[in-house]
């Protein structure tokens, strides 16, 4: 008799299974999200599209615990979401999550490196000086650390923000249009160093955007119509991006 090992089972970074979102009742009820389910797999890189209005915002805001779905589960890792209170939440999304927004987010009274690392100051925790460094490091900001935002170009304020992202060693970071305020070729470096944070650093990135470049630096795209998946796309370029955009609709 053979004995047969069992390769170890990879819980997922993030798990949505049956996600549902209503706004209002009755008729004046908004189903922004309907019946959504997706997993996203550690150390991958995920891009969310889809038309205006079709819940790519709500999708990001219920993955990440800013907002309760109306139906379904959201599991962080093996923790569901709707079993938590808003202050459990606050302090998942604090240690657990990383944000990275269009709009920096920045305190412009602190320094790079104190706004880096204000998540584990709220937190009560001092920063790991290695992790530290090698984030520093990863974002290219050496030699900048005691320079305030309003000393930065807008491309190295997003770098501090992903910094700051990744400082508490997320299970997920969650960037919502990133490189929506930033010219073509700042916004290229900060969607490498994105790419980077995922191969380099085994770290899981999941990205709302209109822009089917920045799409086409993950590893694939999820589309959104109507409050529903729409499609998935791996190996994403460009081209195939927008010409899928084209045909959403599409039944």
């Amino acid at each position: 008799m053979t004995t047969q090992t069992l390769a170890p089972v990879t819980t997922p970074a993030l798990r949505l299974t049956g996600v549902s979102k209503v706004y209002g009742s009755g008729n004046s009820a908004v189903h922004a999200l309907r019946d959504v389910s997706i997993e996203l797999r550690r150390g991958t890189f995920t891009a969310v599209m889809g038309p205006s209005g079709s819940g790519k915002s709500t999708f990001l805001h219920c993955a990440a615990g800013l907002d309760q779905p109306t139906e379904g589960q959201v599991l962080l890792g093996d923790v569901d979401l709707a079993r938590m209170n808003e202050t459990q939440l606050t302090i998942l999304r604090r240690e657990r999550i990383g944000f990275v927004f269009q709009a920096y987010n920045l305190l412009s009274s602190l320094t790079v490196q104190q706004n880096i690392t204000l998540p584990l100051r709220l937190a009560g925790k001092r920063a790991d000086r290695r992790l530290l460094d090698s984030v520093v490091h990863a974002v290219g900001l050496e030699g900048r650390l005691n320079r305030l935002p309003s000393e930065l170009s807008g491309g190295q304020q997003q770098r501090v923000a992903i910094a700051r992202a990744l400082v508490t060693r997320p299970d997920a970071v969650f960037a919502d249009e990133p490189t929506g305020a930033l010219d073509s070729r700042t916004a290229r470096q900060v969607l490498e160093l994105l790419r980077n944070v995922v191969t380099g650093m085994g770290q899981t990135v999941l990205m709302v955007t209109h822009d089917p470049v920045a799409a086409s630096y993950a590893d694939s795209v999820v589309f959104l119509a109507d409050g529903r998946i729409a499609g998935e796309m791996h190996r994403p370029t460009p081209e195939r991006i927008a010409e899928r955009m084209t045909h959403l609709g599409d039944r």
